[in-house]
C-alpha cells in the first residue's frame, strides 16, 4: 500500500515518517541543510508477514505544491499531518483540496507535536481539522495525536495504517501497465533507472516498455518494487525499472512522461474533461483561460474551453475541453488538478473523459452524449452508450487503449456487449444489433432510391453508399458489412457497384450489341494498352460520338473504366493492374514503389502508365508520395468484375 503525506511546511510529515519506519525521507543534500523537503521523499516499512507500506514523503511549502501533486498520484492513502500548536495552516487548506480533487477517499490525520499542545488546545485543532475536511472525500477520518519525541500515539498510528493495508482491495488485475516517471537517474554498472508509482497493470522483467510521450521503446532489465528486488511490479507499488534500449539515457528520460505497455502508447493534447472549480477561487473563468494542468507527475500549461456556458463561477463543475502546450500520456477517467499560471493557488480539477476530443463542433448534442459515455465507471456501461450515441460505429480497441483494458477485460465487455464487429486492418469496428439493423435498412432504402433514379445504371458506386448511410463504417469495415449474410441476403455487392439483389439494368439491345462488339477490341495483350475512342470508331466504321456514348454506358454498368480522357479500360483489365501493382509494393521493403517499375510489369509505354497510376491516385486506391506510390490495401477489391 502506497501512503502519501500531506500537510503544512515544518508540521513534522518527515519526522513522522522517520518515527513510523526508521527511514529518513529527506534525500537531498539541500534539504538535509534547508530542513525542508523539497523533492519527493520515500520510505518502506514491512509489515510482519504481510504487505510493505510505502511511504511518499512530499514537501509542504507552497513553492513545492506541484511535487506534493506528483506525489498525493496514484497513493492508496493519505496521511494528513497537523501540527498542535500551528493548526491549520493555508498549505493545510490547499493540500485537503488537492486530495480531495485528485478523489483521495481513504486516510487518517496525526495531530503532531501533541506533546506540547494541551487537551484543550488539541480539541481545539481537532475541531478545525473536522471543519476543513467537512464536504471533502476525506471527512470523518480518524485523527491521531501523536508525538515524534515521547512516542505517544506512533504505535497507534502504525497499527491503524497497518490496518488498511491489511484491508485495502487488491488493484484490479484487468488493466494493462502504466507507470508514472517521479524520478530519473543512472546507477554505475545497472544504467539508467525510472521509479514510479503502478498506476496500472504490471510490469515483469523482460517485458518491453514504451516511455511515453516521446515513443521511446525499452526492455526491462530488473525490477524493484517496495523497495525489494522482484520479478513483477503490480498496481499500487512503488516500483524502480533498469531500463535499457536503443535512445535511452538520463537525458531522454523526464519526470512526468509515463512508462507503458506498447498499446497504450498514443499521446494526446486535447482532452474533454469535467471540472470542478474550488469556492475559494477569487472569480469566474471563461473560455481559454491559462492554468496549469497536473497529471500525475506531469505538468504542462493548458488552456481551458468551456463546453457549456459563458464561464464557470468559483464551486461550480462544468465540461470543459484541455487544449494543451504539448502531448502527455494518459488515460480516460485519470485526476487532474488545474493550478494558476503562476504557482500561486490550487484552482480546481476533476477527471479526463475523452482523449480524443475535437477541436471543433465540440457544443454539439453528440458531443454531449459522447462526453457522458466517457464519464461512466463502468467500461461496459460507457462502450455500451457510446454504441448508441454517433456516430455509433466505435474502434473497440481504442476505447480498450483509452481506458486502459487489458484483452482479458475488453473479451469481457465485449462478450457482455455481443456487438456487431468487423476487423478493418487490425482495427475492430463494433456496431450494436439495433443500429445494425438500422444501417442495412439504410443501405436498402439508399439503393432503392438509387435504382429508381437510375434504372440504366448497374448499380450505386460503393464508396458513394458508404458515405451516404449512418452509421458511417471505414471502407474496409462497409467491405466486409457487404459480405455479411444478413446483408447478401438483400444486397449485392459487384466490385465497385452495389445493388439490391433484385435490380437488374435496363439496357437496350442496341447498347448492348454495340458493347459486344467493342469489347474484343479493349482485350487479350492490348488490354494495358487499349486504342482510344477515336480508333475504336474508325475500326467499327461508326461515329465517334456514338462511339464514345457506347462506352460511357458500359463505364456506367460497371464494365470499363475510363482511365484518362476518351481512353477506357475493361473493368477486368483495371482489376489485373490493381493487383500488379500491390504485387510490386508487397514485394519492395517499405512498400513503395515507382512509375518506371510499374510500367515494366505492364510492358507500357511511360506516358499510359503515368495516366494509369494518377487514375489510382484520384480513386484513393494508391497514395501518392512524390515520385513513390503505396497501396491502400481495404481498397484492392474495388475493381473485381461485376457477376453476372
Amino acid at each position: 500500500m502506497i501512503v502519501g503525506t500531506a500537510g503544512h511546511i515544518d508540521h513534522g510529515k518527515t519526522s513522522l515518517v522517520h518515527a513510523l519506519t526508521g527511514v529518513a525521507g529527506d534525500r537531498l543534500k539541500e534539504e538535509k541543510a534547508r530542513g525542508i523537503t523539497i523533492d519527493l521523499g520515500f520510505a518502506y516499512l514491512p509489515l510482519p508477514d504481510g504487505p510493505t507500506l510505502g511511504f511518499i514523503d512530499v514537501p509542504g511549502h507552497e513553492k513545492f505544491i506541484r511535487t506534493m501533486v506528483a506525489g498525493a498520484s496514484g497513493i492508496d492513502m493519505a496521511l494528513l499531518v497537523v501540527a498542535a500548536d500551528d493548526g491549520v495552516m493555508p498549505q493545510t487548506t490547499e493540500h485537503i483540496a488537492i486530495l480531495d480533487l485528485l478523489g483521495i477517499r481513504r486516510g487518517v490525520v496525526a495531530l503532531t507535536k501533541a506533546d506540547i499542545a494541551s487537551t484543550a488546545r488539541r480539541a481545539e485543532v481537532e475541531g478545525e481539522i473536522r471543519t476543513a475536511l467537512s464536504n471533502t472525500s476525506l471527512e470523518g477520518v480518524e485523527i491521531i495525536p501523536v508525538s515524534t519525541i515521547t512516542g505517544e500515539g506512533i504505535d497507534s498510528l502504525r497499527a491503524r495504517l497497518a490496518a488498511e493495508a491489511w484491508d485495502r482491495l487488491p488493484h484490479p488485475d484487468d488493466a494493462r501497465f502504466r507507470l508514472a516517471v517521479d524520478r530519473v537517474f543512472t546507477l554505475p554498472g545497472v544504467g539508467v533507472v525510472v521509479t514510479g508509482t503502478v498506476l496500472s497493470g504490471a510490469v515483469q522483467v523482460k517485458d518491453t516498455v514504451v516511455i511515453s510521450p516521446r515513443g521511446l521503446t525499452a526492455r526491462v532489465r530488473s525490477v524493484h518494487a517496495q523497495n525489494q528486488e522482484a520479478s513483477d511490479g503490480c498496481a499500487g507499488e512503488r516500483v524502480a525499472l533498469n531500463l535499457a534500449g536503443a535512445g535511452i539515457s538520463k537525458e531522454a528520460i523526464h519526470r512526468g512522461d509515463m512508462v507503458v505497455d506498447p498499446f497504450l502508447h498514443a499521446p494526446t493534447d486535447r482532452i474533454d474533461a469535467q471540472l470542478r472549480l474550488l469556492p475559494s477561487e477569487p472569480r469566474a473563468i471563461r473560455s481559454w483561460f491559462p492554468a496549469r494542468l497536473h497529471h500525475a507527475a506531469a505538468d504542462v500549461g493548458v488552456r481551458v474551453v468551456l463546453l457549456e456556458g459563458d464561464s464557470l463561477h468559483p464551486g461550480g463543475t462544468a465540461h470543459v475541453q484541455l487544449v494543451l502546450d504539448r502531448p502527455i500520456a494518459a488515460a480516460s477517467l485519470d485526476r487532474f488538478v488545474l493550478r494558476d499560471t503562476t504557482a500561486q493557488r490550487t484552482m480546481g480539477g476533476g477527471s479526463f473523459l475523452d482523449l480524443r476530443a475535437p477541436a471543433r463542433q465540440r457544443r454539439t448534442p453528440a458531443r454531449e452524449a459522447e462526453r457522458a459515455a466517457w464519464s461512466e465507471r463502468s467500461a461496459q456501461t460507457s462502450l455500451a452508450r457510446l454504441l448508441e450515441t454517433p456516430p455509433y460505429a466505435r474502434d473497440v480497441a481504442g476505447f480498450a487503449r483509452d481506458r486502459v483494458l487489458a484483452d482479458i477485460a475488453l473479451g469481457r465487455v465485449v462478450e457482455a456487449l455481443a456487438p456487431v464487429i468487423f476487423d478493418a486492418g487490425g482495427t475492430l469496428i463494433a456496431l450494436n444489433a439495433t443500429q445494425w439493423q438500422r444501417g442495412i435498412e439504410a443501405m436498402a432504402e439508399r439503393l432503392a432510391t438509387f435504382h429508381a433514379e437510375h434504372p440504366d445504371l448497374h448499380g450505386m458506386p460503393r464508396e458513394t453508399l458508404r458515405r451516404a448511410v449512418q452509421p458511417r463504417l471505414p471502407a474496409a469495415a462497409f467491405a466486409q458489412a457487404l459480405m455479411r449474410a444478413d446483408v447478401s441476403a438483400r444486397i449485392v455487392r459487384d466490385g465497385s457497384f452495389v445493388r439490391l439483389k433484385e435490380h437488374v439494368a435496363k439496357v437496350s439491345p442496341q447498347e448492348e450489341a454495340a458493347w459486344q462488339r467493342i469489347k474484343p477490341l479493349l482485350a487479350g495483350d492490348e488490354r494495358f494498352r487499349p486504342p482510344r475512342v477515336r480508333d475504336i470508331a474508325q475500326q467499327l466504321g461508326q461515329p465517334e460520338k456514338e462511339t464514345r456514348q457506347w462506352l460511357k454506358s458500359a463505364a456506367r454498368r460497371g464494365l470499363a473504366d475510363e482511365v484518362a480522357h476518351d481512353h477506357f479500360f475493361l473493368r477486368d483489365a483495371v482489376n489485373e493492374m490493381v493487383q500488379i501493382a500491390a504485387d510490386i509494393a508487397a514485394q519492395a521493403p517499405d512498400g513503395r514503389f515507382t512509375a518506371a517499375q510499374f510500367r515494366d510489369r505492364l510492358d507500357n509505354g511511360r506516358k499510359v502508365a503515368i495516366q494509369i497510376l494518377e487514375f489510382f491516385d484520384r480513386q484513393g486506391v494508391m497514395l501518392n508520395r512524390g515520385t513513390l506510390r503505396s497501396m491502400r490495401t481495404d481498397y484492392l477489391d474495388l475493381y473485381a468484375s461485376p457477376s453476372g
